[in-house]
């Protein structure tokens, strides 16, 4: 047995919802814009009504059977979430990947200390941990890489057909990958501002061994906070195109990870 073509319809337009509110509520791409909650979920709504052509053959059928018991209902929302949810944050590796370099940069510039009221995460981040992760969005927004993850939701309804009870993945998702890829991604980032360090540590060993009345301390701060200042100038044409090779292939690992609920 089967409901009506309307209410069937309705039905599978409410799971599409879903997977577009996981996604959007998981993604640190539309959680740092600073949308209200309201508006956000106006977002997913949009979303919704224009991802609608999507539902053909399958992806529209949706058994009356899945409905009859709470326990269901429940468990086919909570897959739509997880679905959304995990193609939202996996696809945002780039953007985790800069965070981690900026807090590490920050630490080896002695600049962590100053810290400021992250309004995604609502806690203190390093100075420098914000800057690369705006740099970042910003750059993330150009190449539209919030299309391509539009794009991977409605692609996914075709991967991920819609109300199956299956709440957990098939296989699990590649997690411990894909957090390997960010700490690679971040140390590739990293690695020059640490080179740029060290030979400024060792400059200012030498100096402090030939002249020995010179404060060493209070002269250190400064060299290397414009060292690297300097260095995150000169590195920002690098950092920029090693995040654009990554925003289209975390895009499909995304995909590929989210067609386990299968």
């Amino acid at each position: 047995m089967r409901l009506g073509v309307p209410a069937q319809l309705l039905m599978a337009y409410l799971l599409v919802h879903l997977r577009f509110v996981g996604m959007v509520f998981a993604s640190p791409v539309f959680l740092a814009t600073g949308m209200p909650l309201p508006f956000r979920y106006l977002f997913c709504t949009i979303l919704t009504v224009a991802a609608a052509g999507s539902l053909v053959g399958e992806s529209a059928a949706v058994s009356t059977v899945l409905f009859e018991s709470w326990v269901s209902i429940f468990i086919l929302a909570v897959r739509e979430l997880l679905v959304g949810a995990a193609l939202g944050l996996l696809s945002a590796l780039p953007l985790l990947a800069l965070q981690i370099s900026g807090e590490k940069i920050g630490m080896a510039m002695g600049v962590s200390m100053a810290s400021v009221m992250d309004p995604t995460t609502q806690r203190q981040v390093s100075i420098l941990d914000q800057l690369q992760f705006l740099t970042g969005l910003w750059f993330y927004f150009r190449w539209n890489g919030h299309l391509l993850i539009v794009q991977a939701v409605v692609e996914s309804l075709r991967l991920v057909p819609l109300a199956r009870m299956s709440l957990f993945p098939a296989g699990g998702l590649p997690l411990g990958e894909w957090l390997t890829f960010a700490f690679r991604l971040a140390l590739q980032i990293t690695v020059p501002f640490y080179c740029a360090l060290l030979l400024a540590d060792v400059g200012l060993g030498f100096l402090a061994r030939t002249v020995p009345q010179m404060n060493i301390f209070i002269l250190g701060l400064p060299i290397k906070l414009g060292l690297g200042l300097f260095v995150l100038a000169a590195a920002l044409p690098l950092t920029v195109d090693i995040i654009y090779a990554q925003v289209d292939r975390w895009v499909r690992f995304a995909l590929m990870s989210a067609a386990a609920w299968r």
